[in-house]
């Protein structure tokens, strides 16, 4: 059998003995025409191979450069170098696939910013930084789900081609068959979608929340994770055209159940990582400590990565409402003294990430949840509490939740959902929400409503925050974003 190989990642566990083993990856060095450094992405640890000098053919040794793949068999002995406490001695050397290093993109720089790594997204896999970033996003990946079956939830798959907009927003991607060149339009000159493959306009999703609710109102407790697009043309390092959300919904839920339930599910990611992924955390650590020591102090973290993560894990999120966050902005000395972009102008605005900032990394500290936002500024689906109150200029609220993070803001949205018909009716009507359009939505208040409350964690953003990346592009293998859609 061809694959009868052990991982790198096994093989550095084991107590050299002289035990034969085969292990197959891409060369990272060689040194003094003898030692091979393999790698085959199990770890970020390299395995030392020595190739015995007059054993191998001179032929066999030019084709061993950076990049080529290996297949190496042989023993399992301790080593005489600094460093590692094992060297493979080998007994056998088969190049696999070779690799032009003078042409390779990544030994052509030496020290590869992530900018230039982005142009070659293909290969930065190879590297250490993103090898670390890539095992720590699939083992968060594998902790939602076992999260979420632990608690007995049932994973949906909600449509990615929809003809709603759970949102809102508008900023859509369509999907049609129609030529462009040549639309098909009615006689009062719009576009004629009923010729188009779905008979009515369709785009790709930007939530799978309304048809979550759905699954909600049957089996109690759901979950969805897939991929969302928004055609924001933003360029910024926390945005993405393609990005992937974890969106759990849950009958039998208010407000505070579903805030429970995110901070315990936002531990337990944390968590899961800690426990599986430490040495690739202890990497990007050291990486991230490195990066900060290029920026002024008052840019630096006030914890280390690791630190941070152990704070947020071991101690409670703060909870505030909106109200009481927009009087602590207001009285900043931050706001007094016009240091944010976005002045706090007073309640009812709309929050930015330079506010949301503040609140977690200057006033608390720590992961913050602001709750019972303005109805004015939040989705018609959220709940109407009963708190309007004109006589000190405050407006309606509404169930909503948000969960900031230490260095990017928002990392969940949620709320409890408008379960009254008559509620939810006359708030659609008053956002001009067509009702007619979402009549399967509407159903599941007619035929046995039940209170409900759901959530939406950004996964990359999520990603993010344990990696302690700073730019959302690092985190997904193969971002799009304006202008770019590479790979």
């Amino acid at each position: 059998m061809f694959n009868k190989r052990t991982k790198i990642k096994d093989v550095l566990v084991l107590t050299p003995e002289s035990q034969e083993v085969t292990v197959m990856g891409w060369v990272r060095s060689f040194r003094n025409n003898q030692f091979i450094a393999i790698n085959d992405g199990s770890t970020n640890s390299n395995l030392q191979i020595v190739a015995e000098l007059g054993r191998f053919d001179d032929e066999l040794l030019k084709r061993i450069t950076t990049s080529a793949s290996l297949k190496v068999t042989g023993t399992l002995v301790s080593s005489l170098g600094k460093g590692q406490k094992m060297d493979l001695q080998a007994s056998s050397i088969e190049v696999l696939g070779d690799s032009d290093a003078e042409r390779y993109p990544i030994q052509l720089r030496n020290k590869p910013t992530l900018e230039y790594l982005r142009e070659n997204a293909h290969l930065r896999f190879r590297t250490n930084t993103f090898g670390a970033v890539f095992r720590v996003r699939h083992a968060l990946a594998f902790a939602v789900h076992k999260f979420f079956n632990d608690k007995g939830f049932v994973y949906m798959h909600t449509p990615i081609i929809t003809a709603s907009d759970a949102e809102g927003a508008g900023e859509m991607f369509r999907v049609t068959t129609l030529p462009l060149d040549k639309t098909p339009t009615t006689p009062d000159n719009v576009i004629d979608f009923k010729q188009d493959f779905f008979g009515r306009s369709t785009h790709l999703t930007v939530s799978g929340q309304l048809e979550g609710e759905l699954g909600a109102t049957a089996f109690g407790e759901i979950y969805t994770f897939g991929p969302t697009f928004r055609a924001e043309n933003s360029n910024t390092a926390r945005h993405l055209a393609e990005f992937w959300m974890i969106e759990p919904e849950m009958a039998f839920y208010d407000l505070e159940d579903n805030m429970n339930l995110a901070e315990e599910f936002i531990q337990y990611l944390i968590r899961y990582a800690m426990e599986n992924n430490r040495d690739d955390l202890d990497f990007l650590a050291q990486r991230l400590a490195e990066e900060e020591k290029q920026l002024p102090q008052d840019k630096r973290g006030e914890m280390g990565l690791i630190e941070k993560l152990e704070f947020v894990i071991n101690n409670s999120f703060e909870r505030l409402t909106y109200t009481e966050a927009i009087t602590i902005l207001k009285e900043s000395n931050h706001n007094k003294k016009k240091k944010f972009q976005f002045p706090i102008t007073g309640w009812g605005m709309d929050l930015q990430s330079e506010h949301e900032r503040y609140l977690v990394e200057k006033h608390f500290k720590k992961p913050v949840i602001l709750h019972n936002y303005p109805a004015a500024i939040k989705a018609f689906y959220m709940r109407q509490n009963e708190d309007a109150r004109p006589a000190e200029g405050l407006g309606q609220t509404v169930a909503a939740m948000d969960i900031l993070a230490p260095g990017i803001g928002e990392i969940v949205g949620g709320s409890q959902r408008e379960e009254r018909l008559d509620k939810l009716e006359a708030r659609m009507k008053e956002m001009n929400i067509p009702s007619d359009e979402l009549w399967w939505y509407l159903d599941t208040r007619r035929f046995g409503t039940v209170p409900h409350a759901g959530f939406g964690l950004g996964f990359e953003r999520m990603v993010q925050f344990v990696t302690g990346m700073t730019n959302i592009r690092d985190v997904i293998a193969f971002p799009r974003t304006p202008g770019s859609a590479e790979f």
